[in-house]
């Protein structure tokens, strides 16, 4: 039989405690930092080339070298091998932005002992890992509402830094309203579980300027299958709100069907501007939705 837990045992009252200690950062992240590291190393590189010549840093091919160009851009080294002259083309490269967002409201310090990690903890490791790879792949990363893109080595540090010292976010579930350019690649990682009218307007008011965006939705098994029998108390820890259940295999069928159509809800919202939805589970590796985000984001680029 599964249990379930809430971070920080000490937080015994469902709610703001739980926002506020359960969810504390500055603990864990050094641990989740290493971890976001690991999933990176296991990420393919490379997001923006564009497989053309232009303005870049990656060689791309060489070519016979056309009268009329500079002599400074000729390649003697390779010239030096054959009777004729050669261009050295870089493979043409532009620097995007990618915008992160993390949901650390209180439902995500959720975890049941079917997962490998509570929800929050998922998240950031998701966050860090997509943050680090695209940085690595010449991108530029932002935290919404938070932070400006940078393109520093040191982004995984930095965004770490940033959302430790960030305790507005606690009370927040949905993205803030925030400025995001044209083409920028927005990535939304949270358990969604807001109203679906909710969930559509702050996706519509990201996508008004013409971004494309992904949603990340984290589950734990247990809110995926209710597998719980006889009596249960459940709690809502955003609004502190408790439910006794006394036959809770029957009310888990009604459940179900309600987490099936919310789900169907957020797939909508997100076809409707043209982004995708990712579900990632929290008894799954992080690396298998960094890996589907990161071939999202390229495949992304490449239609751009």
């Amino acid at each position: 039989m599964a249990s379930t837990r809430v971070l920080d045992a000490a937080a015994r009252t469902p709610g703001r405690r739980e926002t506020e200690t359960a969810l504390s950062l500055a603990e864990r992240m050094p641990r989740l930092i290493l971890e976001a590291r690991r999933v990176a190393a296991t990420l393919a590189h490379g997001l923006h080339g564009r497989r053309r010549a232009g303005p870049g840093e990656s060689f791309w091919q060489f070519r016979p070298f056309v009268a009329g160009e500079a002599a400074s851009r000729i390649d003697w080294r390779r010239s030096a091998r054959d009777d004729r002259l050669y261009v050295r083309e870089r493979e043409w490269e532009a620097a995007h932005t990618v915008w992160l967002w993390i949901d650390r409201s209180a439902s995500m310090g959720f975890g049941s002992t079917l997962a490998q990690a509570p929800k929050v903890e998922r998240a950031l490791v998701l966050a860090l890992a997509l943050g680090d790879t695209f940085v690595e792949a010449g991108e530029r990363v932002g935290l919404l509402g938070l932070s400006r893109p940078q393109a520093a080595r040191t982004i995984v540090e930095r965004l770490a830094e940033t959302l430790v010292s960030d305790t507005s976010g606690l009370d927040e579930d949905l993205p803030p309203r925030a400025p995001v350019g044209r083409f920028d690649e927005v990535v939304l990682i949270g358990d969604f579980l807001s109203p679906p009218e909710q969930v559509r307007a702050s996706v519509a008011a990201i996508a008004a300027a013409g971004s494309r965006g992904h949603l990340v939705m984290v589950v734990d098994p247990v809110e995926e299958t209710f597998p719980f029998a006889g009596q249960a108390e459940l709690h809502d820890l955003e609004a502190g709100l408790s439910l006794r259940v006394g036959d809770a295999a029957a009310w888990g069928e009604a459940y179900r069907r309600r987490i099936r159509a919310h789900r169907d809800a957020l797939a909508e919202i997100a076809r409707a501007q043209g982004w995708t939805l990712t579900l990632h589970r929290t008894d799954r590796p992080a690396s298998e939705a960094a890996l589907r985000l990161v071939t999202l984001v390229a495949a992304a680029r490449g239609a751009g």
